[in-house]
């Protein structure tokens, strides 16, 4: 038998006996037949009788043989409805008193079968009340008097008296909850108030993720310490697959509430205490996401229920409960979830090189192969900050960036110590020497068009990250504390993002502190003072670029890991690039370049490696215009106007060409 159909026996049992009893006072003139609609002298005086001869007559009443028959139905209904495990779980739970028992049951039996309430009516004595009361309860229950005490069925609004009237008066119409009327019908609670609010999810999946937190479980697993934690950590950090695991460990359900959801709904305070029901009603543990917007819970209801908080690293936290912090996984718990995800596939370089959370990581696992969808769904996870950082293309490998061989080796040694560093710092045990932070900067310096931002392109790609240029005029702001913020954001995205940080022109933001001498030389100060202190801290791959070196604060370039400086490409370079701009044929195989002289044009004409580019692309339109193939006269109209930039001439003589 269903939990509906044992209370509804129950109640129509109780209400069967009322009934013959109201019906002997009928045949008596104590009551009127026509239900309060006339009052007869009877009822007058059987309801100022003493309360004695009441109570004597209603027993001689039971006494009758027909009643007397029903004691001992009503009596197995009574307890087949308090073993009912559904029944006895919403009664123990919540801690109901007979008495609240008894209004509970028959709210929920009119509840249950419409009908009724045109019977509960009837027992009222008065055709307008077709809800249960605590008056009507009581009778049913054979008690003289309604029971003053409801707290805990109104406290946790498992009934709710009906607008307009006044909580706890006896003849106060009570409206069962439509959560209770799920769990009677259903076994399992489901309140629709808390839509999209609050769940009980499957625990599987997350209880089958690897443990990637296991210091933080074993202390909240640790014999008699009270589930009392708040979980500090980034969204995507794994607090709500620690919870899970949490409660799996100990036998639980965990119960989800996203406090920002509850917040913008309306009476955030009512659902909460909806939420806190839910979690008394399931015997679930609660975690609460986003548990900065979380109103005050009540205390006298929240004692009773465990409670875990999901907080930004930053939150404020609570004075009596175990705070975890959950750093980014390391390489092995990276590896390890990747695994979980892709099963035997290898892992793509961005999972080892860089911290990606794991939820950072099951997106990267369900993107197409491919490490443009990679960085796609790494883009999705995490959008840049609006209006401050813009993402650069990456055509570029290794063979297109032609340099020394001794800055190319600098170059490669930095790509380096980003690919290995996890390995170096949690492997080897050198993360201690990098306390403040395991980030890897470099400064790139030298004059425009030596080759700095190619050679951020270049990494970029060979490590298969995204790189995104920092707008420096979006950054700074005139208003005090706002460029901190700015630039707070931007790091906390380099870090969360898995990206690469390409500061252009850094000397405009990372110049040299100056004397104090009025109020914005201070607050320059501090803006530098904040850009020291947090690059230290920085836990991802910036690279700052400037052709202004010495005007760089010296503290800033004690905090580098690297300093490359570009310097002008020399002859050998030169020709590399000009043969590498300069193709001698189209990508269909047709001559493109004639009569050429590379070492001239590498010996004799100093321009950087970005002037050799456009020179090489004005030679083409030159060449194109005229229908001609490409000719060293339109190469060298193309290097005057180059140089011609730049204030200087070129002199062509007879076998050579100067600039001057």
């Amino acid at each position: 038998m269903s939990t509906a159909a044992r209370i509804l026996t129950a109640i129509r049992l109780h209400a069967r006996r009322h009934a013959l009893w109201m019906e002997q006072k009928f045949a008596h003139g104590r009551t009127s037949p026509d239900q309060g609609l006339a009052i007869t002298a009877g009822e007058v005086s059987w309801i100022l009788a003493e309360p004695l001869a009441a109570a004597a007559a209603f027993q001689d009443f039971l006494a009758d043989p027909e009643i007397a028959a029903l004691a001992g139905p009503i009596r197995e209904a009574e307890l087949a409805l308090a073993a009912d495990p559904v029944w006895h779980q919403l009664t123990t739970h919540f801690a109901l008193s007979p008495a609240e028992q008894k209004l509970l049951a028959l709210a929920s039996a009119e509840a249950l079968d419409p009908d009724f309430g045109r019977v509960i009516a009837y027992l009222n004595d008065d055709a307008r009340q077709t809800k249960a009361t605590p008056w009507l309860a009581a009778r049913l229950a054979d008690n003289p008097e309604p029971a003053a005490g409801l707290d805990s069925l109104r406290n946790w609004r498992l009934a709710v008296a009906l607008e307009g009237h006044t909580p706890g008066l006896p003849a106060t119409p009570y409206q069962l909850d439509a959560a209770v009327l799920s769990c009677i019908l259903t076994g399992e609670w489901a309140d629709p108030a808390l839509d999209r609010i609050a769940s009980l999810p499957d625990p599987g999946p997350e209880a089958a993720m690897p443990v990637i937190h296991p210091a933080a479980l074993a202390a909240m697993t640790e014999p008699g310490r009270k589930p009392a934690f708040d979980l500090a950590g980034g969204e995507g950090s794994g607090r709500r697959v620690l919870a899970t695991q949490f409660a799996s460990a100990t036998g639980r359900r965990l119960a989800l509430v996203d406090a920002a959801a509850l917040a913008a709904a309306p009476a955030p305070p009512d659902l909460a205490i909806a939420c806190l029901r839910m979690a008394r009603a399931t015997g679930a543990i609660l975690l609460i996401r986003h548990a900065e917007s979380m109103p005050k819970l009540p205390v006298h209801l929240s004692e009773g229920v465990d409670i875990i908080r999901a907080v930004a690293p930053d939150a404020v936290t609570r004075p009596d409960a175990l705070v975890l912090r959950l750093p980014p996984p390391d390489a092995a718990a990276r590896t390890a979830i990747w695994r979980h995800h892709a099963r035997t596939t290898p892992p793509p370089l961005i999972v080892t090189t860089q911290r990606l959370s794991p939820s950072e990581i099951a997106l990267v696992a369900a993107a197409p192969t491919g490490v443009e969808a990679v960085r796609a769904a790494l883009r999705r996870s995490a959008p840049p900050e609006g209006g401050v950082l813009s993402l650069l293309p990456c055509p570029y490998d290794w063979e297109d960036l032609i340099l020394p061989p001794e800055l190319r080796g600098q170059l490669q040694e930095f790509a380096a110590q980003i690919r290995l560093r996890w390995e170096v710092y949690e492997e080897w045990g050198f993360g201690r020497l990098a306390h403040l932070g395991a980030g890897i900067a470099a400064l790139f310096a030298g004059p425009s068009g030596t080759g700095k931002t190619m050679a951020a392109q270049v990494l970029a790609r060979a490590l298969e990250l995204d790189l995104y240029r920092v707008d420096l005029a979006g950054v700074v702001n005139k208003y005090i504390g706002e460029t901190e913020k700015r630039l707070r954001d931007v790091f906390a995205f380099g870090e969360r993002a898995g990206a690469m940080l390409f500061f252009d022109e850094a000397d405009a933001l990372f110049g040299s502190r100056t004397e104090v001498k009025d109020s914005h030389d201070r607050f320059a100060n501090i803006e530098i003072d904040y850009l020291l202190q947090r690059i230290e801290r920085f836990d991802g791959i910036a690279i700052l670029a400037t052709n202004r070196k010495s005007d760089l604060d010296t503290a800033f370039l004690r905090r580098l890991r690297f300093v490359v400086d570009f310097v002008p490409p020399g002859p050998a370079e030169r020709l590399a690039i000009w043969r590498l701009a300069l193709p001698t044929a189209t990508p269909a195989g047709e001559p493109l370049a004639e009569a050429i002289d590379w070492h001239m044009l590498a010996d004799r004409i100093t321009l950087t490696g970005a002037d050799i580019k456009a020179a090489a692309l004005s030679a083409a339109f030159l060449a194109r215009a005229e229908g001609n193939r490409i000719a060293m006269r339109h190469v060298l109209a193309a290097v005057q106007r180059e140089l011609g930039k730049r204030g200087q001439t070129m002199r062509l003589r007879p076998a050579e060409v100067t600039s001057t």
